[in-house]
């Protein structure tokens, strides 16, 4: 067993994907997309593992566990929208910049290069992208990451019950705007070429 509970195969699949560009590669042709309702399970990593499926909560926490292997904290931030479903990210940090990794059923709201000087530039690369099926912009407020070390003392890393602790966690701290109130009634509806673009490889 390592120290964060794995055994020898999860450890090895895990320490194989060296950079944050592999393990999005891992997400997401290694993992099928969970098309249950999200609010039916919270797989840890040892679950999305075995079972090679994850929606987004649950590949972001695979995402952290590898990031954590590899000697980055592991670190989750939550998207909140209007309309539409959240999304949580692994954020990590390179050279002073940030970047995310992410299972997500609409394509752009993936990886993103550790490019970004603030975690609100880093969100904000997100906004376009981030459109419900009425083709709203629908991105309004983020969390502060969350370090998944604060919820070791119940193993998400390997647990077999599913984390609601970490997904209320994330739903219930303090979030920033992204708008101002004004911006949200002026908003385009998002254009043909960025819908369909949005939609492929989508998950029915």
């Amino acid at each position: 067993m390592s120290k964060y509970g794995l055994d020898a195969r999860e450890t090895r699949v895990l320490k194989a994907l060296k950079t944050p560009e592999h393990i999005q590669r891992f997400l997401d042709h290694e993992i099928a997309y969970n098309k249950e309702p999200e609010g039916d399970t919270v797989r840890s990593p040892r679950r999305v593992l075995r079972d090679e499926v994850a929606h987004c909560m649950e590949g972001a926490l695979l995402a952290a566990a590898a990031l954590r292997v590899h000697g980055y904290p592991p670190l989750l931030l939550d998207l909140e929208a209007v309309r539409d479903d959240d999304h949580v990210l692994a954020v990590f940090k390179q050279h002073g910049h940030w970047g995310a990794i992410a299972k997500s059923n609409f394509s752009g709201l993936r990886f993103r290069e550790p490019v970004y000087r603030s975690l609100r530039e880093l969100v904000l690369s997100y906004f376009e992208h981030y459109f419900n099926l009425a083709r709203e912009k629908t991105l309004r407020k983020y969390s502060r990451p969350v370090d998944l070390a604060r919820f070791d003392r119940i193993g998400w890393m390997t647990a077999e019950d599913d984390l609601w602790v970490i997904a209320e966690h994330l739903a219930k701290i303090p979030h920033v705007a992204v708008l101002r109130n004004g911006a949200r009634r002026k908003m385009a509806r998002v254009d043909d070429r960025l819908f369909s673009a949005g939609l492929v490889g989508r998950a029915l």
